[in-house]
């Protein structure tokens, strides 16, 4: 639908010799979980970063709430990417700033707030990720799994319409995988957020998606929900599924 908040059309992008994206169709609805899943070097995070602005396409169209954002300049990409959450695969925290002034930077920058009211909001969105206990310690004195809640955080700082999670999983347990899961989902019920999730961890998936695309040769190779994958007689799909198993 036209209305939807991604819209991803014949999307290139090479580097050098190498094809990454080879022309991606793809449509993300409101409050939906996509998840993008394909092998190492598909080019799912080449996708995400895209869609932000920090790679440009050769050829095609990327909208943003009904804007092309792939020939943006700086300044009205900036406007865009405030309605944008970026959870990067390593969390990407500031290791010289505690972990609420990593979750008040945006904050600083971006919005007329007074300290008491910055300080108030840090608070907020520490502890709708289960945080707020851990305000003043550094990001090497935290777990993994915590620093990729303190990244959530810090993405929903600007209350973004839409967030991308590169692997977000990646490296973490069974069960704080879990808990970043269900709050993927938490996310989509609570704020109506429309999220897309690249990740190789096919379990997660089945578990906070609403529905999937997987990438081969740098196109999509299907899509659909969980149960269309389970069913495909697709030779890729069959392999993928099974290895990941």
């Amino acid at each position: 639908m036209e209305s939807d908040p991604v819209i991803v059309k014949g999307l290139q992008k090479s580097f050098g010799e190498q094809r990454v994206l080879t022309g991606v169709d793809l449509s993300v609805g409101k409050s939906e979980i996509l998840t993008v899943l394909g092998k190492s070097g598909t080019g799912k995070s080449v996708l995400l970063r895209l869609m932000i602005g920090l790679e440009k396409p050769d050829s095609g169209s990327i909208l943003i709430n009904g804007q092309e954002v792939s020939n943006l300049e700086t300044g009205p990409l900036n406007e865009v990417r405030k309605k944008i959450g970026f959870l990067f695969q390593e969390a990407a925290l500031y290791d010289s700033l505690t972990i609420a002034e990593n979750v008040g930077f945006p904050l600083k920058r971006n919005a007329q707030l007074s300290d008491s009211e910055r300080t108030d909001k840090v608070h907020q969105l520490l502890a709708s990720v289960g945080l707020d206990k851990d305000l003043e310690k550094m990001p090497s004195d935290i777990s993994g799994g915590m620093r990729k809640r303190v990244g959530l955080a810090r993405a929903l700082a600007l209350d973004p319409e839409i967030i991308l999670f590169d692997e977000p999983t990646a490296g973490l347990d069974p069960i704080t995988a879990a808990e970043i899961g269900k709050l993927i989902v938490k996310l989509r019920d609570e704020r109506h957020t429309t999220s897309i999730v690249v990740t190789h961890d096919l379990h997660a998936a089945h578990h906070f998606s609403d529905r999937l695309v997987m990438l081969k040769d740098g196109n999509v190779l299907i899509a659909g929900t969980f149960s269309d994958l389970e069913n495909s007689k697709d030779p890729f799909v069959v392999q993928y599924l099974s290895d990941a198993a």
